[in-house]
């Protein structure tokens, strides 16, 4: 990996886009320390620092780098965007207009991602107007009465949603004139950021108790195996053999070729670890905006703690949904008849099985068998942070979202690299 980037430094028009990507990277950086005017950021930090950080506020602060505990300008970061692309991706199963466009290629895309945009929009109004009112409700903002009071909600709002459309135009930016996926590098870029202070909490883990220093081989051997985990499953594929029977147009023969249908061991990818977060930190984020924490003695302080990420059910429950998701998710994203109908429109066929039905039958079977494979993969790599942290008392900060998104995301940028020195033709590069 570090050698693509040496030599794509080389070429001056790649190393021109790697330091506007970086560029955009620090805009960003600097966004999230910007503060919110009105807001009391030492009690935002306090009232996510209670329970045992499974709610859903403590999701969103680690996908925003910190920002939300901070009460940045970037408090949101994408997540809107987020929401809005996991929302038209399943709307484009249900509404027929949007499958029509998810199909007619780079036009279609364009309006996908615009009605996309919008929708964020949206969606980066109504969370910021959630947001303060819940701020509002644990006096973490100063002037809730009078005239002062629609000020700093006015003022409050406002700076959230325009961090939110700013990150997307920043994402926009990278699109056209940097490398990869701009979403995708913001994204990375507020996980990394993190990464300091985990480092800081797992040293003050340390020196507060010299037994948990025997854990820190373990934590680093732990770290590069997952890792390597991670970069193996999420490059795995199954390649089920499609050939094509030749056809003479004219003077021309086409066809005769043989190639392959790519099945990804991983292909849902992120998403079903993030739908089945969403839904087990429902419980806690819904107790918390009544002050209830988990921390008393009373019936809900009890369901609170059963739903709590140091209870067994959680983790039951979490392993079992992300399976679930993950069937779900590539179920709505991949149509065997679909495909069986275009091998057959262009006489193609998979060798030993006939057109039409028993080749829909088969990609099913196969992506049935695939789709447990990484579903069992992203459970383990979601729970396994949880069972450690249970097992030793250290959180060694290793959730499986954040592991996959940063892998990945790094993964696609070299494979962007690659591409483009190919596009080059610096063949040399990549021997």
């Amino acid at each position: 990996m570090f050698e693509v980037f040496r030599n794509a430094w080389k070429v001056a028009e790649l190393r021109k886009k790697i330091l506007y990507t970086l560029f955009i990277i620090v805009i960003f950086r600097l966004g999230s320390c910007v503060f919110v005017p009105f807001l009391d950021n030492a009690q935002i930090a306090a009232m996510l620092n209670q329970g045992d950080g499974g709610s859903l506020l403590n999701y969103l602060d680690t996908m925003t780098g910190g920002s939300l505990s901070q009460g940045t300008l970037f408090a949101m970061s994408i997540t809107p965007y987020i929401n809005a692309s996991i929302i038209i991706q399943l709307l484009a199963v249900a509404i027929p207009a949007l499958e029509k466009l998810s199909k007619e290629g780079d036009e279609g895309r364009k309006k996908l991602n615009k009605i996309t945009k919008f929708l964020s929009l949206g969606l980066a109004v109504f969370q910021a107007v959630a947001f303060y009112i819940y701020l509002r409700g644990v006096n973490a903002v100063a002037y809730t009465d009078g005239f002062e009071g629609v000020i700093a909600a006015v003022t409050i709002v406002s700076c959230f949603v325009a961090g939110a459309s700013l990150i997307i135009w920043l994402g926009d930016q990278i699109n056209e004139k940097g490398i990869g996926n701009g979403i995708s590098m913001i994204l990375f870029a507020g996980i990394v950021a993190r990464g300091p202070s985990a480092v800081l909490a797992l040293v003050q883990s340390m020196t507060a108790d010299m037994k948990n220093a025997i854990f820190v081989p373990i934590i680093l051997i732990i770290f590069v195996l997952m890792i390597g985990l991670v970069v193996l499953m999420t490059n795995a594929e199954r390649r089920i053999p499609v050939q094509y029977a030749k056809r003479v147009v004219g003077r021309k023969m086409y066809g005769g070729q043989s190639t392959h249908i790519p099945v990804k061991v991983a292909m849902a990818g992120v998403m079903p670890i993030i739908f089945a977060m969403s839904i087990m930190s429902l419980p806690q984020t819904i107790c918390s905006f009544f002050g209830i924490y988990g921390q008393g003695d009373t019936f809900w302080d009890g369901f609170v703690r059963l739903f709590s990420q140091s209870s067994i059910l959680y983790a039951v429950l979490y392993f079992f949904l992300i399976i679930g998701f993950n069937y779900f998710y590539i179920a709505i994203q991949y149509n065997p008849v679909e495909i069986a109908n275009n091998l057959k429109k262009n006489n193609g066929a998979i060798p030993g099985i006939r057109p039409g039905k028993p080749t829909s039958d088969f990609i099913q079977n196969s992506l049935s068998k695939i789709s447990l494979i990484g579903a069992i993969f992203l459970a383990f790599i979601a729970i396994f942070p949880i069972i450690f942290q249970q097992l030793t008392n250290i959180n060694v900060s290793l959730g499986g979202t954040t592991m996959l998104i940063v892998v990945g995301v790094a993964l696609e940028t070299v494979r962007s690299l690659e591409s483009q020195m190919m596009m080059r033709h610096h063949k040399g590069f990549l021997e």
